[in-house]
């Protein structure tokens, strides 16, 4: 490099810190967007689980049969169980969140996780469906 290019003076400088500041920008505002993505699954997660549940209570209202009670009580279970995953999840993106978000801020490098929390949930998720599918169908 010449000496004209490490002088203090030097416009590029003040681009690059300019660009670097709108990068930690740009990657606080894909941190706020997958961190309300996070909110939104597990509230839909939270939704299909009451939802579950008020569908197979109706009809267990209209025709009491074993059948019909055994739905719903397989429906409670399940419903649960989205609601506790739901629940874990929004906390754990928060955690996660905060953690990134203050990481971000004192200038530390990101870290990618081992086991991220779409594999988490993918994993507890087809836990559950099993389980939802062998109470429906083992009895």
């Amino acid at each position: 490099m010449s000496e004209g290019t490490q002088a203090s003076g030097d416009p590029r400088v003040g681009l690059a810190q300019e660009r670097t500041g709108m990068a930690i920008e740009r990657t606080q505002l894909a941190l706020d967007r997958t961190t309300l993505a996070w909110i939104r699954t597990s509230l839909a997660m939270a939704s299909f689980g009451f939802g579950m549940v008020g569908f197979f209570r109706s009809l267990r209202a209209q025709a009491p049969t074993a059948e019909a009670i055994r739905m719903h009580e397989g429906a409670i279970a399940f419903g649960t169980g989205l609601l506790v995953l739901g629940t874990c999840f929004t906390a754990l993106a928060g955690l996660s969140h905060w953690s990134v978000l203050r990481r971000l801020r004192a200038g530390q490098p990101l870290e990618l996780t081992k086991w991220p929390l779409t594999m988490a949930l993918a994993l507890l998720l087809a836990l559950l469906f099993m389980t939802g599918l062998w109470a429906v169908f083992a009895r």
